[in-house]
């Protein structure tokens, strides 16, 4: 097969922030962009979300949210396949396969895993079997790539490790994926200084009123040590070179609220066009975006699913 293709995807798991967007969404679209050559295929996780999110309302909205999001950000549907996780039952169907050839030792070995337990999270069977879902997600689609930040390497290595026990058991059936490791971005501080996160509770919202933005711009805790507030210009330089913020901190210096009124106005300018495309798509766009994603989606791993169940012995 000479088609290459390309998947990631985000769990509908909240409402998406500024350190969302500059640490994952704004490099995936870039990558997209500059990557012509793959035939790219973005999911919206939903059963993934399953696994810390248990209230279907809430669920129900980060999905049409998250979809707003991708479509306001950049992605074009007719050039990328969005979709959602659990339009497709193919994705359940393959995970249960991959869970029947792996070991609870080798689950348990998951940093993920690990660190959210630690965290708190609820110890769930989902969270635990989560490695073999996504390898699902992956091998369904033929997929060649992977874009993914650092922290999600191991799961490629566990997605490689599920379809060596596959095609060893029956025969080579399923392609490795590689891991694309996106280039760095650093760490979108919160309010607070600590990575901004939606458990910190130290979030810039991404498609709140320009009220809401300034309220939470106003509450950055600033450096006690100097005149320069490091903690502000980090997020300000995510949208400013520092050729035009350097002038602004000089003349501004020691004057944090100041400083802090030029970033609420030019994060509020910033987002303002991606606020507008964001509230101008309706739920009938995105229900069309997503059929249209789902049977695109669903045309490819049919043929992967013919080729497992015959190789398995369900085909009879």
């Amino acid at each position: 097969m000479n088609t290459q293709r390309l998947l990631t995807g985000l769990q509908p798991s909240g409402d998406l922030h500024l350190g969302n967007f500059f640490g994952a969404l704004q490099p995936f679209v870039n990558f997209l962009d500059t990557h012509p050559e793959y035939e790219s295929y973005l999911m919206v996780a939903d059963y993934h979300a399953l696994t810390s999110l248990k209230d279907g309302e809430a669920l129900r909205a980060n999905i049409y949210n998250l979809v707003r999001t991708y479509l306001a950000a950049g992605v074009d549907p007719k050039k990328v396949v969005l979709f959602r996780q659990s339009d497709n039952l193919h994705h359940m169907e393959l995970g249960w396969i991959f869970n029947c050839l792996v070991t609870v030792p080798f689950l348990m070995q998951a940093h993920s895993y690990k660190d959210k337990v630690a965290k708190g999270l609820d110890a769930n069977a989902g969270l635990f079997t989560y490695p073999m879902l996504m390898a699902a997600d992956i091998a369904l689609y033929d997929t060649e790539i992977v874009p993914v930040g650092e922290d999600q390497r191991q799961h490629l290595e566990y997605t490689r490790e599920a379809i060596t026990k596959f095609n060893n058991a029956y025969g080579d059936t399923l392609r490795e994926p590689k891991e694309y490791i996106l280039p760095q971005v650093g760490i979108v501080p919160g309010l607070d200084g600590q990575k901004m996160s939606k458990s910190y509770g130290n979030t810039i919202p991404l498609f709140a009123p320009a009220a809401d933005i300034k309220k939470a711009v106003m509450r950055i805790v600033t450096d006690s040590n100097g005149d320069f507030p490091h903690h502000v210009y980090a997020i300000h330089r995510l949208i400013k070179t520092e050729s035009e913020l350097t002038p602004i901190y000089k003349n501004s210096s020691g004057r944090y609220g100041e400083i802090k009124q030029q970033l609420a106005q030019d994060l509020i300018e910033y987002l303002a066009p991606m606020q507008a495309r964001y509230a101008a798509i309706t739920d009938a766009e995105i229900h069309a975006v997503l059929s249209q994603g789902a049977e695109k989606a669903m045309a490819v791993s049919i043929r992967t699913m013919e080729k497992v169940r015959q190789k398995i012995g369900i085909t009879i």
